[in-house]
């Protein structure tokens, strides 16, 4: 596994956007669907302890996933991810909020836009998360939004080494 690889986290309050700009060591077709299948998600989509549980996803434009984040004594944190676009392997973007285990959202939530590249070999992943407030990103940072995003990524770098074997 390649330990040298970019992980760049920007907080811009002017525009209340959180941008992630992270690089893996595997193909570009590995990492769309690790971001795109719900068994893989399932896989890495949480910072551990914490695992995540998708009850549904239907991945194509006005289609969801409604998952949870389970602690280890079993708490759920669920939230609802809205895709509103697609563009096989370079982008997608969906809507996010937290909601409770019927499904009813917390607003406001926040817009992700996921772009991905890849460049001998590696692909690079960059997220941005804008806010309808300051006040839910400065919220979302104080709650290890973070540190959160820097374990789960190295969840998947880890499911991805594993991945790459197989293939």
């Amino acid at each position: 596994m390649t330990t040298d690889l970019l992980f760049d986290f920007i907080v811009d309050k002017s525009t209340k956007t959180a941008i992630v700009t992270r690089e893996f060591d595997a193909d570009l077709s590995l990492v769309w669907d690790a971001y795109t299948k719900q068994e893989i998600l399932d896989q890495w989509w949480a910072p551990r302890p914490w695992t995540s549980k998708t009850k549904y996803m239907n991945f194509e434009v006005g289609g969801q996933r409604f998952y949870a984040m389970v602690s280890p004594e079993g708490d759920e944190r669920w939230s609802v991810q809205k895709y509103t676009s697609i563009s096989p392997k370079t982008n997608f973007k969906m809507s996010n909020a937290f909601a409770d285990k019927d499904e009813n959202p917390e607003l406001p939530g926040s817009d992700w836009d996921f772009n991905f590249s890849e460049q001998n070999g590696k692909t690079k992943v960059s997220i941005s998360i804008y806010n309808e407030s300051l006040t839910r990103l400065e919220k979302m940072i104080a709650m290890g939004f973070k540190e959160g995003t820097a374990m789960t990524m190295k969840n998947l770098d880890e499911l991805l080494a594993t991945l790459s074997k197989q293939q």
